[in-house]
């Protein structure tokens, strides 16, 4: 139902209330206007009856009916009233209108008996002889102090609603013409008065459209005035705190969104009020498909919607860690508390989400790194110790067994030499990049190239292995020229290692947008492609009993990766099996 406009209401109500009241007035001037001219009337018939009665006062006492109603006659033609002369004993002796015989004796009329009394008598009613109504007025005509006849006059009252008529028709020409100026003049009012409150509701709309510039003008009118400053003055505090509450909100939503730390919020009936990016990453959802379905519903682990439900249930802080498997299994750590309102009620839960899948590997390579090292020591150890016992018998021993033995505690010396070389070697490299202390400088890769080669060209002729070097001269970066060579190295000696005699072995450059390719690539029994991702971890082999054979620590390749990571670049393997490896190391160009 569409509502109705107030001003009409209160203009109808407030003109219609006017019209009655007009109304009122007029209906009782119309009847106080009546009863003042009955009353006049009834005082000209008062004032004509004494006239007549003067007169029959005047004539002698032997006069008959026959002049009494001449007189009537004449007195009513005169003044046009009729006018009836009662003998006391009720008798019409005289009659301006009738033939006195004809008429019925009047004693018991109320004005004539009022009259025969000695009083005025008044009286209005239908006439049965004119047959219409009258108003009678009779008064007793007295000779020297006695009654001798009762005169009345009459008019009839149609004569008096002529009369009124015009004046009636006047007031209420009068009266419409007033209604209409007061409804035009009231309309003009409450048109002033609209105004102002049209453009108080037209700023409303507009403050709640989020226009807050807008503003009502001063209406000129106390009461419209104070109320449009009223709600100017709201506007501006609204203005003020709309833009404060945003500010908050875009602060919040730019830290909520900038976290690294997932955060997930959900509601009494679990579902999802709000997640933030790195919550969506996490749990690997998008925001706008998850906001308001249930948890059940887009989370796809039992662990996580467990620890939520607890938190619901809990008044406290709870902490807990689960494994989210997914596109790659997360290490998630949680931390979850409930949502309350201002009134303290709780009305959900909160969870933030700490990806500590790096911390756990971390904590595996340490632990592998520890077994590792501990296995690669224990090897020489023991291989050391066996030959000090064999070596520290007192019993001869023949001179070629001797040597044999002082052979084996060489290599295991060297062994564990290079192995604690190459230790030293990775530590110092990750700890001038953690702090920067690496210098780059810019030089020409291909001398780089030249000199690695060079250092392993004796050990690639031993093999009879082509060892090339395809480099142009203008390839230039920023680099550290001992480290990088060390890294190239390191490739070299692994591909001289693992390839057959008579094999060839390129080292080469070249530039790829942006980068440098560094690639040393080989004719050996290549990788199988499983072991790619964990090539370049601490002492991973592929093949361990042919890597020890071979004399590695197992670190070459981990001492690569940091030596490309300290030049902001990156390794990376390729390789067939049977066919040969490229191991390629990419730094920027500049």
């Amino acid at each position: 139902m569409r509502p109705k406009k107030l001003l009409w209401r209160i203009y109808f109500s407030f003109f219609a209330s006017a019209m009655f009241a007009f109304a009122v007035i007029t209906w009782y001037s119309i009847f106080s206007l009546r009863q003042f001219h009955q009353e006049q009337v009834g005082n000209d018939l008062l004032v004509r009856a004494r006239l007549i009665a003067q007169e029959i006062a005047g004539y002698p006492a032997d006069a008959g009916a026959e002049t009494l109603n001449r007189l009537g006659r004449e007195s009513g033609a005169l003044t046009r009233t009729r006018v009836t002369i009662v003998a006391l004993d009720g008798r019409v002796l005289g009659d301006s209108e009738e033939n006195p015989g004809a008429m019925d004796n009047h004693k018991n009329r109320p004005e004539i008996a009022a009259a025969l009394k000695g009083a005025t008598g008044k009286s209005v009613r239908f006439s049965d002889t004119l047959r219409r109504t009258m108003m009678y007025l009779a008064i007793p005509a007295r000779r020297n102090g006695a009654t001798v006849a009762v005169v009345r006059t009459a008019l009839p009252l149609s004569v008096i609603d002529w009369a009124l008529h015009t004046v009636y028709r006047h007031m209420l020409f009068g009266g419409a013409m007033i209604a209409v100026i007061f409804a035009g003049v009231t309309l003009l009012i409450f048109g002033q008065i609209r105004r102002p409150l049209d453009a108080m509701r037209s700023v409303a709309e507009r403050l709640a459209q989020g226009e807050f510039e807008a503003r009502v003008p001063e209406s000129g009118y106390e009461e419209t005035e104070a109320l449009a400053r009223a709600l100017n003055r709201m506007a501006t505090q609204l203005s003020e705190r709309v833009r404060i509450i945003t500010e908050q909100r875009n602060e919040q939503k730019a830290v909520f969104n900038s976290m690294v730390e997932g955060v997930l919020a959900i509601d009494k009936d679990e579902r999802i009020l709000h997640l933030n990016p790195a919550a969506a990453q996490l749990l690997e959802l998008k925001i706008e498909d998850v906001r308001g379905r249930s948890m059940q519903e887009v989370i796809r682990n039992s662990d996580l919607q467990k620890f939520l439900v607890n938190t619901l249930a809990q008044s406290g802080i709870l902490d807990g860690e689960i494994v989210f498997y997914g596109d790659a299994d997360r290490f998630l750590q949680l931390h979850g508390t409930v949502l309350t309102d201002a009134a303290g009620l709780n009305i959900g839960a909160l969870a933030v989400l700490n990806d500590v899948t790096r911390l756990k590997r971390l904590e595996t390579v340490r632990r592998d790194f520890v077994a590792n090292v501990s296995h690669e020591l224990k090897t020489p150890i023991t291989a050391l110790k066996g030959c000090v016992e064999t070596l520290a018998d007192t019993r001869p021993m023949d001179p070629a067994e001797h040597s044999r033995f002082l052979a084996m505690m060489t290599r295991q010396v060297a062994r564990m030499e290079a192995l604690v070389e190459d230790l030293l070697n990775l530590s110092r490299i990750e700890f001038d990049a953690e702090h920067k202390s690496i210098v780059l400088d810019p030089g020409a890769i291909g001398a780089v190239l030249q000199r690695a080669a060079h250092s392993f060209a004796p050990a690639a002729a031993a093999k009879s292995i082509d060892l090339a070097v395809e480099c142009p001269a203008e390839i230039t970066a920023p680099i550290n020229a001992a480290l990088l060579e060390q890294a190239v190295g390191n490739l070299l000696d692994n591909a001289i290692k693992y390839s057959g005699a008579g094999t060839r072995v390129l080292v080469s450059a070249k530039l790829n947008g942006n980068d440098v390719e560094i690639s040393v690539s080989d004719q050996g029994p290549g990788i199988e492609k499983k072991h790619w991702p964990r090539l370049f971890e601490r002492f991973y082999r592929v093949d361990q009993a042919r890597s020890r054979a071979m004399g590695g620590t197992g670190l070459g390749l981990a001492i690569v990766k940091h030596i490309a990571l300290a030049h902001r670049g990156a390794v990376s393997v390729a390789s067939v099996p049977g066919q040969g490896s490229a191991f390629t190391i990419r730094i920027p160009a500049g």
